[in-house]
């Protein structure tokens, strides 16, 4: 793809490792890598092959996104622990297998999944804890007789408005 090497470059910025999977014999893929910034390269592998590789490389204790867009690649991008296919060309086995499909055939997309992913993660993780801090003060409230039941009501309805306006900060989610 034209933007390979700028998904790639984005990719790695975000400290991620990049390795190339390919069935193309070993000359073509190591050439492809270079031009495209990829760190790993492995080649020669047929397709039955490639579920071994992700399942070798998960064995490590490495999580495992895993691209494509061919029917080839289905039972890889199932297997992996998050599998990405790229919709715009892909085939119908590689998106319905997929857990992530990006809609246009830019590579370079798959950054900004990223981004939106790691951020929504980040503000879901603040939402649990601010509504558990919230009630858990409450409950103790509750427990010493400080606080009554309309507190309770204040705070469980509280605690549902802060954090759906914290969540709303995912629409304004940019480069």
């Amino acid at each position: 793809k034209t933007d390979s090497a700028k998904a790639v470059s984005l990719l790695n910025g975000k400290g991620m490792k990049t390795i190339l999977l390919t069935g193309d014999n070993s000359l073509v893929a190591e050439v492809m890598a270079k031009e495209t910034g990829i760190g790993e390269c492995i080649s020669e592998v047929l397709p039955g092959e490639k579920a071994d590789k992700i399942k070798e490389l998960m064995a490590n204790g490495r999580k495992v996104s895993m691209i494509g867009d061919g029917i080839n690649d289905a039972p890889v991008l199932a297997r992996s622990d998050v599998g990405i296919a790229m919709g715009a060309l892909g085939s119908d086995a590689a998106i319905e297998s997929a857990d992530v499909v990006i809609m246009t055939d830019e590579p370079a997309k798959i950054s900004e999944a990223v981004k939106t992913s790691r951020k929504t993660i980040s503000i879901v993780y603040q939402n649990i804890i601010f509504a558990l801090g919230i009630k858990a003060v409450v409950l103790l409230l509750g427990a010493l007789g400080l606080a009554g039941m309309w507190w309770a009501v204040f705070a469980d309805v509280g605690v549902s408005v802060i954090a759906i306006l914290n969540a709303m900060r995912t629409l304004k989610i940019t480069d």
